[in-house]
């Protein structure tokens, strides 16, 4: 019954939370000065992103949709953007990638709270080739690339010393030249659809979607 008031509407908690307010008047986006193409946009806002030295602007959720239809997301990291797509690595057996392989459908999202901007990109997805995934692979750490090999990611594990034990395994197996794993490596996904958002007073918030139309981009502004 305590946690139920707690979270009930009418409680000084939730009131809290329902009259947190933020009034967005950084900047605007405009169909004039935006660019043609959503990719040249995008590069724009990541540049500004990483110039304006926001923590992670490199982080990005992640939403795919499992064989049962229910969706799920996660934070991965961007590793690599060009006309083909948006690229990250994982492992390929934890859960996203069992509902990628199941559903190569996915949406990403990127939040730069700082700049008041947000980036949404829907798409379908493929694993980059083995020659792309071997090359990042040998650029990370060597820690990184042994954990690569001590995570069964997303599988129930009895505690961390599970992860400690695999890590000193792998450690001593393949000493300072640990091979890519057959379960690592990287995905792309290629756009069918930008949105950028930028936050406006008012909430009448600017958002241009970009869809892309017979190989052509088209660009259109949504109401907020």
């Amino acid at each position: 019954m305590h946690n139920r008031a707690m979270t009930s509407p009418s409680s000084p908690l939730s009131s809290a939370i329902a009259d947190l307010r933020k009034s967005y008047e950084r900047a605007e986006l405009n169909e004039d000065a935006s660019h043609p193409a959503p990719l040249q946009q995008f590069d724009q806002w990541l540049q500004e992103a990483i110039k304006a030295q926001i923590p992670e602007p490199n982080a990005m959720t992640l939403a795919t949709v499992g064989s049962d239809l229910r969706p799920s997301t996660r934070i991965v990291l961007i590793k690599g953007y060009d006309e083909r797509g948006i690229v990250w690595f994982t492992n390929y057996d934890s859960r996203k990638g069992r509902q990628l392989a199941g559903n190569p459908f996915a949406a990403l999202q990127f939040h730069w709270v700082e700049l008041e901007r947000v980036v949404r990109i829907e798409g379908t997805v493929e694993k980059v080739s083995d020659e792309e995934s071997d090359a990042y692979f040998h650029s990370r750490p060597l820690d990184s690339r042994i954990g690569a090999w001590a995570s069964p990611q997303s599988q129930v594990i009895a505690g961390r010393s599970v992860l400690v034990a695999n890590a000193a395994k792998y450690g001593a197996q393949f000493m300072l030249k640990p091979p890519r794993p057959p379960h690592w490596g990287g995905y792309r996904l290629k756009p069918e659809q930008w949105e950028f958002w930028q936050g406006r007073k008012s909430r009448l918030h600017d958002r241009l979607r970009y869809r892309l139309d017979a190989g052509e981009w088209v660009r259109e502004r949504l109401a907020p």
